[in-house]
């Protein structure tokens, strides 16, 4: 049986690079793709596809985020993050939305191919550009009781709209793509600046472009 994968990137390139790649494998098939996590999430509902390869920095939802809605949502499909983001933050975050695998952009190649099947198998897969040794490290970390960090403080909900309205979104068009009201999107917008102890919007761009939630592109 062939393994169903879904490409989420929002770099045009890079998409047409992973099909051709995967299109010379007899046993992977993409099913879909898209270039924002937004649609990405709603895509992979619909499509259930086995595996998803996705990218971190992307418009309207972050690879991140994205991927804790999927294992939400469509539990059987596994996430594997394909990034330039090396930092041991950006790592544990992933590994904690549910990723089960973890390749560094400058790998992408036939270690993309391996980790398919190794994931899909119902394994774990890191880059091997990754120190596994800190990775281990930096998870035991945080298996000892440390102070929250700001972002954890804040629901998915609440971040998924935070990165929508650092993007310039009003809350009316958030609430149309959420399905909910505007004045919900303005209590969650409000709760959501609460909790961070933010009072303006410059601040809360310059700490979701620092948290990796939106970026600058």
């Amino acid at each position: 049986m062939g393994i169903n994968v879904f490409i989420a990137d929002d770099h045009g390139v890079v998409r047409d690079g992973l099909r051709f790649l995967m299109e010379a494998q007899e046993d992977i098939e993409i099913v879909g793709e898209s270039s924002d996590g937004f649609q990405a999430v709603r895509r992979v509902e619909s499509l259930h596809p086995d595996v998803v390869i996705m990218d971190i920095s992307m418009p309207r939802l972050n690879g991140i985020d994205a991927t804790a809605f999927i294992r939400q949502q469509c539990p059987s499909a596994q996430v594997i993050i394909l990034s330039m983001h090396v930092s041991t933050e950006h790592i544990y975050r992933a590994l904690k939305a549910g990723a089960r695998g973890y390749l560094i952009k400058e790998s992408a190649g036939q270690e993309v191919v391996d980790a398919i099947r190794i994931v899909h198998a119902g394994h774990r897969y890191l880059s091997t550009q990754i120190n596994e040794t800190v990775i281990e490290d930096y998870i035991a970390l945080y298996g000892t009781e440390q102070p929250v960090k700001p972002l954890e403080k804040l629901s998915l909900r609440e971040r998924e709209i935070m990165q929508m309205v650092v993007e310039g979104n009003t809350s009316e068009k958030i609430a149309g793509l959420l399905y909910l009201s505007p004045k919900t999107v303005e209590t969650y917008r409000s709760r959501m600046m609460q909790k961070l102890d933010i009072k303006d919007m410059p601040t809360l761009v310059k700490f979701a472009i620092k948290q990796g939630i939106a970026s600058l592109e």
